[in-house]
């Protein structure tokens, strides 16, 4: 317990003013992080919703490719696409949390055809369109849950600043400033006492 004095009581009191805005403030940020998670989680699903029905007719048109083809011919073409190196990670923050934005740098000859139309068909065309479609999805997919687990572990850490500033800090604070309180009433009360007992006596 802090000795009771008025600067005591000044600090006392400063201190669990400081205590309870802390809280509001991490109260406050808690409530925008878990608004935010749950668009993205509400985001997700709908993802992967469209990723499933790309993923299946990507490989429905990759199995009819093969049969119009043959495997090996389409194993051929395949090694035609080009390696992804246009992946590009940036940042952004939601009070205070970093979380990731992926995005894809398009070419110039983004749209041009990795291989030649004479010994293809439109299967195949389709098979790649949609598999692009995938690794497009796949990457904001990726974004989204890495976005996700970041900000509920930020959640889980203010809710813990916030439970010690509620039930431990605020509830000191309280209990000391009421006790300096009432110890410099009753100090207050006692020379009150002793100046009225010395007055009479004069």
């Amino acid at each position: 317990m802090m000795v009771p004095t008025k600067s005591n009581l000044i600090i006392a009191k400063n201190t669990l003013k400081l205590s309870q805005t802390g809280y509001e403030l991490l109260d406050r940020k808690r409530n925008i992080l878990i608004r935010e998670m749950m668009t993205l989680i509400d985001t997700a699903k709908s993802i992967q919703s469209e990723i499933s029905e790309t993923f299946s007719t990507a490989y429905d048109a990759l199995q009819r490719a093969n049969i119009e083809l043959g495997i090996t011919n389409v194993e051929r073409i395949g090694y035609a696409a080009p390696i992804e190196n246009g992946i590009v990670v940036k940042m952004r923050s939601v009070m205070g949390v970093s979380i990731p934005i992926v995005s894809f740098e398009e070419g110039s000859d983004e749209n041009a055809p990795i291989y030649g139309f004479a010994n293809t068909t439109a299967t195949l065309d389709e098979a790649y369109r949609k598999f692009k479609k995938v690794k497009r999805l796949t990457g904001r997919l990726a974004q989204i849950e890495n976005s996700v687990y970041r900000l509920a572990d930020s959640i889980k850490k203010t809710q813990k600043r916030a439970n010690a500033l509620k039930n431990i800090t605020i509830p000191r604070y309280e209990e000391e400033t009421k006790n300096i309180q009432n110890a410099l009433e009753e100090k207050d009360r006692e020379e009150f006492s002793r100046l009225k007992i010395i007055k009479n006596r004069k």
